[in-house]
């Protein structure tokens, strides 16, 4: 097992997401400080995201399904380090 990255969050997710959707648009917001003190804040300021992305991936798929491909890009991330994720998730041309 290696070590934990020592990189944000952020670009940890952003990485992640590039490698498994080939985004044609994203965003990663660090949401944690509107978090502090509340459940699942750890204390790190790295507990809770929003992203926002745009993949030919989720063309004809659900919102549950997009959601799921997001989820398994991140799922060890999602079981360690991520207390709350908010996913938008939508194919190009979409609103």
């Amino acid at each position: 097992m290696s070590a934990p990255s020592t990189e944000p969050l952020d670009l940890v997710i952003a990485a992640r997401l590039r490698d498994a959707l080939s985004p044609t648009r994203l965003s990663v917001s660090n949401d944690s400080a509107q978090h502090r003190g509340h459940l699942g804040d750890d204390g790190t300021g790295e507990t809770h995201f929003s992203v926002d992305v745009e993949s030919a991936a989720f063309a004809g798929q659900s919102r549950v399904a997009r959601q799921r491909l997001v989820n398994r890009a991140l799922a060890d991330l999602l079981e360690t380090r991520i207390h709350a994720l908010a996913i938008r998730a939508r194919a190009p041309g979409e609103e």
